[in-house]
């Protein structure tokens, strides 16, 4: 599927092809507020975490959902850190 991602390492967006499937990518079904992570995706050597409203999944390099446990917290945290 195409997607328009914040790439924070260039500071644009970018329209990338990526498959999310149940083996790339944990999904977080209890969110109740727009900006909960609602699911985390490998892609390229990287990670897409994408929130449960409707703001641009975010693209960070170098880390994969086993770096941070599948964890939506963590997954929160990173994104911050990079945005």
């Amino acid at each position: 599927m195409e997607m328009c991602v914040c790439n924070p390492q260039k500071g644009r967006l970018e329209t990338i092809d990526v498959e999310m499937t149940d083996k790339n990518t944990t999904r977080f079904d209890h969110c109740l507020n727009d900006h909960d992570i609602y699911t985390i995706t490998d892609f390229e050597g990287g990670i897409l975490i994408s929130e449960f409203g409707y703001s641009y999944p975010v693209w960070i390099h170098d880390v994969s959902r086993a770096d941070i446990n599948h964890d939506q917290r963590k997954a929160k945290e990173l994104r911050e850190l990079y945005l």
